[in-house]
């Protein structure tokens, strides 16, 4: 008998050890700590590794609106460690107590599937040839069809547009589901976006919203292959830089250089992922409004790209997705009480004073319509003050305002000298170390320093 519950306590101690084992795996490691660095809040993640949880983790960061001026990544066998040196969109270390709880809730459970944040909304996708008022029209049939806009983004690069526009039935508030009613919709936006020459290309999808609002769009612009196609406008020499190169430890190297701005990782990371590449190793770094960020990848099966081909296609992949949402023009802010056909109503007005919707993000919080355009002249080029003053005078100059686009945090020379404060100051900066040097260790940096 005592043998027995020998044996049982041992069996139940193994059970013990395995159960902490499986909820190490899937519970990774947060440390957010406002010691280590003077000018950023260090955000480190150490987890089991799997394919797009990288992704995952910098999602949840730009969701916060939060700017990466630093990380380190680095994956050994089945483990991954991030480090994050992040600001808010005014170069400010996080203070807010709520944020940094959300922060480290959210990756703290990165593994467990996130419910939508359009539950109760019927989605709206929409590709197909940029043109002068197209938006207008959009609007206006949703309008005519009863459709109440609830949430929108629309993206457009290369003369190409994207849109996933969530939308409810005006009358009874619940999302659209009658087969006929979407079979409507579906083909009276599907004429709008044809127009007179793009009926081969035009595409118009009604279905659940499930996938993150921007990566469906970097998705939607990639089938459209918008990478491939001739850019209307050049960008005054601040096109992004990439380059794709072969490392002799079976990794492809791809570094790129571009204006900074938030969101940025996000994108590169985002088009990596959905091109089914594994980032493995990473070091992104950031001085005055320059963003320097190298990866080494291999495909999902662990080979490097192996083709010029390839080569090539992964650099214009990653060009266009920066491109994307680098906004061009004037951003307008409209704040105004919600109401049938408003949007409808200001795009017309956009439309008929010639000006062109580049980027716009639609929101609606209990009756406050809170949208964002970003508009330009007819032919891309910046828009006329005069022209946007007449029209803020027709649509309310208290409503509709002319914002400066968010500047890049500047960092002054002294925040590269960052020195550790307290104890746990030192904890923290030596694990970003341990990541440098992992990288050095492997070959893949010159320095661990």
């Amino acid at each position: 008998m005592q043998m027995q519950r020998v044996e049982k306590m041992e069996w139940h101690a193994c059970l013990d050890e395995y159960e902490k084992l499986v909820f190490r795996m899937n519970t990774p490691r947060v440390v957010i700590d406002n010691a280590v660095c003077p000018a950023a809040t260090i955000v480190m993640v150490d987890s089991a590794r799997k394919h797009g949880i990288l992704l995952e983790a910098v999602q949840i960061l730009t969701d916060l609106n939060l700017s990466v001026k630093k990380a380190y990544i680095s994956s050994d066998g089945r483990w991954f460690m991030d480090v994050f040196h992040v600001t808010d969109q005014n170069g400010k270390k996080l203070t807010d107590e709520s944020v940094i709880s959300y922060m480290e809730q959210s990756l703290g459970t990165i593994y467990y599937t996130r419910t939508s944040d359009y539950t109760g909304l019927t989605a709206l996708e929409l590709t197909g040839t940029d043109r002068v008022g197209l938006l207008s029209e959009v609007f206006a049939v949703l309008a005519n069809l009863q459709c109440n806009v609830v949430e929108a983004k629309v993206w457009t690069h290369n003369g190409r547009i994207a849109s996933l526009i969530y939308v409810k039935d005006c009358n009874s508030g619940s999302p659209i589901e009658d087969s006929q009613q979407i079979d409507r919709i579906e083909a009276r936006l599907r004429n709008v976006l044809r127009g007179d020459n793009d009926i081969r290309s035009a595409k118009t999808t009604v279905s659940l919203a499930m996938t993150h609002t921007e990566r469906r769009l970097h998705q939607m612009m990639f089938a459209d292959r918008d990478y491939e196609r001739e850019p209307v406008l050049q960008r005054n020499g601040n096109s992004p830089v990439v380059t794709v190169q072969h490392c002799e430890r079976g990794y492809s190297v791809v570094n790129v250089e571009c204006k900074d701005r938030t969101k940025l990782l996000f994108d590169v990371v985002c088009t990596l992922t959905d091109m089914e590449y594994v980032v493995f190793h990473a070091t992104i770094d950031t001085t005055g409004d320059r963003a320097y960020l190298e990866f080494y990848i291999r495909h999902m099966d662990g080979t490097p790209i192996n083709s010029e081909a390839e080569r090539q296609r992964v650099i214009l992949c990653l060009q266009a997705a920066i491109e994307r949402r680098a906004s061009e023009g004037v951003r307008l802010e409209l704040c105004t009480v919600d109401r049938s056909g408003l949007l409808a109503e200001v795009t017309r007005t956009f439309r008929e004073n010639g000006l062109n919707v580049t980027r716009a993000e639609i929101s609606t919080t209990l009756a406050t319509a809170f949208n964002v355009f970003y508009v330009t002249d007819a032919v891309g080029n910046p828009a006329d003050p005069k022209i946007i003053e007449a029209v803020r005078q027709r649509i309310g100059l208290s409503e509709l305002q002319v914002k400066e686009l968010p500047l890049i945090y500047d960092r002054s020379p002294e925040r590269e000298g960052e020195e550790a404060v307290g104890v746990a100051g030192a904890v923290l900066l030596s694990l970003g170390s341990l990541v440098r040097r992992n990288l050095y260790n492997l070959g893949l940096i010159r320095s661990c320093s």
